[in-house]
């Protein structure tokens, strides 16, 4: 069967079923291509590095037999020709050797190189409430610390079961040459042994499967309690972080304490095995010698292929463990892999049409995964050009209609449209290109103010960023950082105030020259002093282009075009500010209670 007929019975598996560590192993050859890219030839020189280390046992064999015991005595020049012969042999053999490491390890980093942004990739496809759910430190875990279980093996253990399954195989055949009944012993010992290693493999793979999961809980426990050092800090709580902390870390040593010892049994076996396959054939050795005449040279020669075949196993039982672990990863990252995209990119898709464009919902209704439904029987026009604002009360379905708008998420049912294309028939990059998402509160990646801004626009010159901040007015803010532009924003833009990240956020969405803009209560959480700066920068922003905002500050919906007010997950009101308190309904309520709120502070 070939590595792409294997890969339709792997796509079957259930995702979250367990998966054998063979199957396991080649899944990761099927997904990563590069691994098994030059193999045959890697196995090949692993052989001819093999054949070499045979030559020893047979010239000792020659040596003894045909010289040392010959009655006329040794012949000095041709042992020194058998021993040179046998020195450049073994020269050869290490060159043979050298190559097929430094091809595997190659692939191996090629290979995995591959796995890995495929695996990236993948994440980056799924959709925001999967990502969400899970825990993070997992997802952390499943590109680095399970990508390097698998490298490690690939690297060492791989190379340790090509070279050593050849050495064994082989010098069983020249065995089964000399002495069949020797090697016959000798292959039943080996069955043996491999039956009690299928025994402890099948063992060790729930043991590397516990530490895998124990070590991203405690990864995702230390992540989190980390970004959330300033709240465990204000209340307090630092001992019971720590204990939370230790306890997971004591689990998660108890499990590898567990997949140690087994890994401990394995390679002690080797040394029982080895000790006892030796005492045997010295045994069987004499016995035979002694009725058959099996010569000396012969019986030395079979020792020397005893002990040519005990390393080989000895690192065989140790890349059983490594496979383990390997097979371990690589089971977490095809979980990942297999996990269906939901918001797929189409395969004919079309770009959104130039210009401004408009939204429609139609009959759209949402229930997140085991919640109750959110949003029912939406129905709704923006046309292009349009400042609509978006309120109501916290829990009204308002974040999760800007989400619908930008296909974030996908609706239960219903038609929701932007610039007259039904969205999942939108090509995904038309899509991230036309349509500027701004979220409550601005994520920014651990660089500097430029290069978080350059996001929405990779291309972006120093000179067109420069120009951006200057054209929403942002000059002054920008020039009271330590390095301006230059500044370090600190990881999850830690250095600057909430207001001061949601200003880059803007300037970001500014830069990208959306045509349809999303802003998710995107004052919500601003000091008075940046509000004017931040009211003013969404005003230039919003101007000309189609926007909707999910307004907690009413003044912005005093500002709209259009306010859509939210209420239990329905739309029940919309209109223009003055008319909506005229109304004295949802809207007026609101406006009057957010109204006193201004007033008392």
């Amino acid at each position: 069967m070939t590595f792409e007929s294997q890969i339709v019975d792997e796509e079957e598996e259930v995702v979250g079923e367990p998966i054998s560590t063979s199957r396991a192993l080649r899944r990761a050859f099927v997904e990563a291509p590069t691994l098994r890219r030059g193999l045959f030839a890697t196995l090949g020189l692993s052989v001819l590095g093999t054949i070499g280390q045979l030559v020893v046992p047979v010239v000792v064999q020659q040596i003894t037999d045909r010289e040392l015991l010959n009655e006329a005595g040794p012949r000095i020049p041709v042992v020194l020709w058998q021993g040179g012969v046998a020195v450049a042999v073994l020269i050869l053999t290490a060159t043979f050797t050298r190559a097929a490491v430094f091809r595997l390890t190659r692939l191996t980093a090629g290979g995995l190189r591959e796995l890995r942004v495929k695996l990236f990739s993948h994440l980056h496809r799924l959709s925001i409430l999967h990502v969400q759910a899970e825990r993070r430190g997992a997802l952390v875990s499943r590109v680095t610390s399970d990508i390097y279980t698998i490298q490690d093996f690939m690297e060492w253990g791989g190379v340790g079961m090509l070279i050593g399954s050849a050495q064994v195989l082989l010098a069983l055949a020249v065995m089964f040459f000399y002495r069949w009944q020797l090697a016959l012993l000798v292959l039943v010992g080996i069955i043996v042994y491999i039956w009690m290693l299928l025994f402890f493999q099948q063992v060790l793979q729930r043991a590397q499967d516990q530490v895998r999961e124990k070590v991203a809980d405690s990864l995702s426990v230390i992540g989190e309690t980390i970004t959330g050092l300033p709240i465990i800090r204000s209340h307090g709580v630092e001992e019971t972080a720590v204990a939370k902390v230790h306890n997971f870390l004591q689990v998660q040593v108890a499990a590898e304490h567990r997949a140690n010892r087994l890994s401990a049994i394995l390679f002690s076996s080797a040394e029982l095995f080895a000790a006892g396959i030796t005492a045997m054939v010295i045994g069987a050795g004499i016995l035979l010698g002694a009725a058959e005449g099996t010569s000396a040279g012969v019986l030395l020669a079979f020792l020397f292929l005893v002990n040519l075949m005990i390393d080989p196993v000895q690192v065989l039982v140790e890349s059983v463990d490594q496979a383990q672990r390997a097979a371990a990863g690589v089971r977490r990252v095809l979980r990942v892999l297999d996990t269906p995209i939901d918001i797929p990119d189409p395969i004919d898709g079309v770009d959104l049409p130039p210009g401004p464009l408009g939204l429609m919902m139609e009959n759209v209704s949402y229930r997140y995964p085991l919640g109750p439904v959110v949003l029912s029987e939406i129905n709704v026009e923006i046309p292009p050009g349009r400042r609509v604002a978006i309120v109501g009360q916290t829990g009204s379905g308002k974040t999760t209609f800007a989400k619908l708008a930008t296909r974030l998420i996908e609706s239960d049912q219903g038609v929701v449209s932007i610039g007259g294309v039904h969205l999942p028939e939108v090509n995904l990059s038309s899509l991230r290109t036309r349509v500027a998402y701004v979220p409550q509160e601005g994520f920014l990646f651990n660089t500097t103010v430029a290069e978080n801004i350059r996001y929405g626009s990779p291309a972006a010159t120093d000179g067109e960023i420069a120009s951006a901040v200057e054209q929403l007015g942002l000059s002054a803010w920008v020039g009271r950082l330590p390095d301006a532009l230059q500044t370090r924003v600190g990881e999850r833009g830690s250095n600057l105030s909430a207001g001061e990240r949601q200003l880059v956020a803007l300037i970001r969405a500014w830069i990208s020259a959306p045509d349809l803009l999303v802003l998710d209560e995107a004052t919500s959480a601003v000091d008075p002093y940046l509000e004017v700066s931040l009211r003013r920068a969404i005003e230039l922003l919003t101007a000309g282009r189609t926007s909707i905002t999910v307004a907690h500050r009413l003044s912005t919906a005093e500002a709209s075009d259009e306010v859509l007010v939210f209420d239990g997950g329905r739309l029940v009101e919309r209109g223009i500010h003055a008319d909506l308190v005229a109304r004295r309904g949802v809207y007026s309520q609101l406006y009057a209670d957010w109204n006193r709120g201004v007033k008392s502070a």
